[in-house]
C-alpha cells in the first residue's frame, strides 16, 4: 500500500543547518533548500542575501504522515533554532533568515498556530515567538551548491561550530525519531 506524502516548508535560519537536521529523521524522504516568502521571481542566493527579495532561506520537507507526525517536525523545527529573535539566528542577521513556516493546508496552518500558542502560554518570563506563518506561495529551488551542504563540507568552520551543535542536541535530545544511519 502506497502511503501519501505530504510537504512542510520551514525557515529556521540557514538552510544548511535545517536541511541536515531535517535529514537525519524518519518519515522524511526528501528535505530541500530554497528560497521563499518574497516578492522576486526566480531568486538567486545572492540577491536573497540582499535582503531585498522578502524571501527566507527555507527547506522543503517531504515527508510520510504515517511514519512522522507534522506536530512532530513542528517540535523539531523550534528545538533547533530560536524563533524568539526577529530576522536572526546567531550570527546570521537579515530577513532572510527570519523564523517562518509556510503551510501547505489548511490543517498546517492550524497546527503552526496552536503550537506557537502553546509555547507562549509555557512560560511568562520567555521572549514572545516572532515566528511567522503564512501559506507557501511558491517555492524556489537553492542552487546545487546549496544541497547536501552538510554532508559534502563537514570539516567547515561553519559546519563545525554551527551545524554539529544543532545536530548533536537532536541526537540527544530526540533519538527516537531518528533514522538508524544518520550522517
Amino acid at each position: 500500500m502506497d502511503t501519501q506524502k505530504e510537504v512542510a516548508v520551514f525557515g529556521g535560519g540557514c538552510f544548511w543547518c535545517t536541511e541536515a537536521v531535517f535529514k537525519m529523521l524518519k518519515g522524511v524522504s526528501s528535505v530541500e533548500p530554497g528560497y521563499a516568502g518574497g516578492t522576486v521571481p526566480n531568486p538567486t542566493y545572492e540577491r536573497v542575501c540582499t535582503g531585498t527579495t522578502g524571501h527566507a532561506e527555507v527547506i522543503r520537507i517531504e515527508y510520510d504522515p504515517a511514519l512522522v507526525k507534522y506536530e512532530t517536525l513542528l517540535t523539531i523545527f523550534f528545538a533547533t533554532h530560536d524563533p524568539t529573535t526577529l530576522n536572526r539566528q546567531g550570527n546570521d542577521v537579515g530577513t532572510q533568515y527570519r523564523s517562518l513556516i509556510l503551510y501547505t493546508t489548511e490543517a498546517q496552518k492550524k497546527a503552526a498556530e496552536a503550537f506557537i500558542a502553546k509555547l507562549n502560554a509555557s512560560s511568562e518570563k520567555g521572549n514572545p515567538l516572532v515566528t511567522e506563518v503564512k501559506p507557501l506561495d511558491v517555492f524556489y529551488p537553492a542552487e546545487n551548491y546549496h544541497r547536501d551542504y552538510y554532508a559534502r563540507n563537514k570539516n567547515k568552520p561553519y559546519c563545525q561550530v554551527v551545524i554539529n551543535p544543532k545536530l548533536e542536541k537532536v541526537q540527544k535530545e530526540f533519538a527516537d525519531l531518528l533514522t538508524a544511519v544518520s550522517e
